[in-house]
C-alpha cells in the first residue's frame, strides 16, 4: 500500500501531478463500481451540480455527470473500505509532506456516453477547503477509443489522462484547470477533496 502512496507522491513532486496506477486492488474497483451501477438501477444518482452548497447551479452544457455522496453513515463496507485506504494515504501524506489535511469529502461520478465536463478548477473562490484533489478511476480494459480521459492543463501542454480501474491521480486543487473529455461509453469514478479549515 505504501508503495502505491508514494507513487502518489513523487509522481506530483516531479510534475505537479500523482498518478499512481494501482492505488485500487482490482476487487475494490470492482465492489465499488457495482455499487454505482446498484445506485444508478435505484434512480439515486443525482445531476451535477456547479459550486458549492450556497452557490450550487446546474448547467449541462458545462457538466452533464450524475454523482452521488459518499459518507460513513451508509456503513457500505466497500465505502468503508475505500475511506480507510485514504485515511491511510492521508496520515502517510501528513507525515511526509506536512500538509495539514484534517478532512476529506468523496462522491462517485457517472459519466454516460455522451457526457462531458468542460475545462474547471476544484477550489471554491468563496472557501478554500479544498487542497488536493484525487480521483479514484473503477473503469475495466478502457480503451484508447473510449474517450473520457482527464485532461489537465498546465504550463502550455496538455496531458491527458485515461480513467483506467484502480489508477488514482492527485493534484493541488487551485493550481490546474483540468477537463473531462467526452466520454464513448459509461465511465465511472470515486472523486473527492483532501481538505484543510485553515489556509496553509
Amino acid at each position: 500500500m505504501e508503495n502505491s502512496f508514494e507513487a502518489l507522491i513523487t509522481t506530483y513532486i516531479d510534475g505537479k501531478v500523482g498518478i499512481s496506477e494501482n492505488f485500487l486492488t482490482t476487487e475494490l474497483s470492482n465492489n465499488l463500481r457495482q455499487n454505482i451501477l446498484n445506485l444508478q438501477s435505484k434512480s439515486l444518482l443525482k445531476a451535477a451540480g456547479i459550486g458549492n452548497a450556497d452557490m450550487i447551479s446546474y448547467d449541462s452544457e458545462i457538466r452533464s455527470d450524475s454523482i452521488y455522496w459518499l459518507d460513513k453513515k451508509h456503513n457500505d463496507p466497500f465505502e468503508n473500505q475505500f475511506f480507510e485506504q485514504m485515511e491511510a494515504f492521508i496520515l502517510y501524506l501528513n507525515e511526509s509532506c506536512y500538509t495539514g489535511i484534517t478532512d476529506y469529502e468523496f462522491h462517485y461520478a457517472l459519466y454516460e456516453e455522451g457526457d462531458f465536463y468542460l475545462q474547471h478548477l476544484d477550489q471554491f473562490k468563496s472557501n478554500p477547503s479544498r487542497k488536493y484533489s484525487i480521483i479514484s478511476y473503477l473503469n475495466p480494459d478502457w480503451q484508447m477509443s473510449d474517450g473520457g480521459e482527464l485532461q489537465i492543463h498546465q504550463n502550455g501542454v496538455d496531458q491527458k489522462i485515461s480513467p483506467n480501474a484502480g489508477k488514482t491521480v492527485f493534484f493541488k486543487s487551485d493550481e490546474l484547470l483540468h477537463e473531462v473529455l467526452l466520454t464513448n461509453k459509461t465511465r465511472m469514478s470515486i472523486t473527492g477533496w483532501l481538505k484543510c479549515d485553515s489556509i496553509l
